[in-house]
């Protein structure tokens, strides 16, 4: 029956089938706008490694970073004097030149005993990379056992492990190190690293758990407990794994705070007695005696401090920044 309003000879269906044409060509256009790529993904250290060889900041922070260890590594076979020995002691005058200044053969002069200053400075890259190393993984391991307690635990445990953590944490870290340091009946290099150590423990078991508890409530964890995996499996293989990306990049980060608190707690006194195995904290507190005198005494040591901290944090903050999808540009 045809419509009473439609013109005799009229027809409808050109009209109507160029309507449906053009529908079906903007369906088309859209599908084809927002077609899914068929290049294979990518995984998250691969786009983060992206992001980071682009990065001056952290191509600055990896090549001070990488400078530091290596030297620290090879110092004792490149240092051109032994750290014990006094090549420059018969130039030393109390009254006129309590400390020799530099001359060939030694680039930075020498201390007030006539040992070579640049030798001192090479050999003590050791000691403070193996301090603030051995620091880092302590506090690591430490707050990577507290905060997986918490965060897969939960209840009653949670709450006394994080009361714990809160007690630390309500403690400048310095003054917290320097008591625990003060503890010890003689200071040496294990005294400092413990101290440190155990100051760091609060903030990677703070960071873990806070990963972990956001891993309770994910899908995959919630699939895995409806198919009956055990809790243990599902702590481990599941929820730790993917709870660590955060406190490794704190790890980097801890690394230039435990080297800026090693060196104060040595300048305070609180570290390696031993001459013979230099440190730049030591050697910063060994110079103020002549900071009027000599300042590059403490210039030189300080200025190592402040590098090699200045690189480990700029290559954490880049690393936090790449692998955080909230801070991705």
């Amino acid at each position: 029956m045809s419509d009473p309003t439609t013109p005799p000879g009229t027809d409808e269906t050109p009209h109507r089938t160029s309507y449906a044409q053009r529908r079906r060509d903007r369906i088309d256009a859209l599908a084809t706008a927002g077609a899914i790529d068929d290049r294979p993904g990518k995984s998250l250290i691969r786009s983060a490694w992206e992001r980071l060889r682009r990065n001056p900041v952290f191509l600055i922070g990896a090549a001070i970073t990488i400078a530091f260890i290596v030297l620290a590594i090879i110092s004792p076979w490149i240092a051109p004097w032994d750290v014990t020995a006094r090549p420059l002691l018969d130039k030393v005058r109390p009254q006129s030149n309590p400390v020799p200044g530099p001359e060939p053969g030694h680039l930075l002069g020498a201390d007030d005993r006539g040992r070579d200053l640049f030798s001192r400075l090479l050999v003590g890259s050791r000691q403070t990379l193996i301090v603030g190393v051995m620091a880092t993984l302590f506090g690591l391991a430490g707050g990577i056992t507290l905060g997986t307690i918490a965060g897969a635990v939960g209840g009653w445990v949670d709450s006394v492990v994080m009361r714990i953590v809160d007690v630390m944490l309500s403690f400048p870290a310095l003054l917290l190190a320097f008591t625990i340091a003060s503890l010890a009946r003689e200071p040496s290099q294990w005294t400092l690293i413990v101290a440190i150590a155990t100051t760091q423990v609060p903030i990677f078991a703070r960071l873990l758990r806070g990963s972990m508890l956001a891993q309770r409530s994910s899908d995959h964890v919630l699939a895995a407990r409806s198919l009956g995996v055990r809790p243990r499996a599902i702590v481990f293989r599941h929820m730790l794994p993917n709870s660590l990306g955060p406190v490794i990049v704190q790890a980097t980060l801890s690394l230039a705070t435990a080297i800026i608190e090693a060196a104060a707690l040595s300048f305070l006194g609180l570290g390696n007695p031993d001459q013979r195995q230099p440190e730049w904290g030591q050697m910063l507190g060994l110079a103020q005696r002549y900071i009027s005198e000599a300042p590059h005494l403490a210039f030189y040591p300080a200025g190592c401090i402040i590098v090699v901290a200045l690189g480990f944090t700029l290559m954490g903050e880049s690393l936090r920044e790449a692998l955080d999808p909230k801070s991705r540009r």
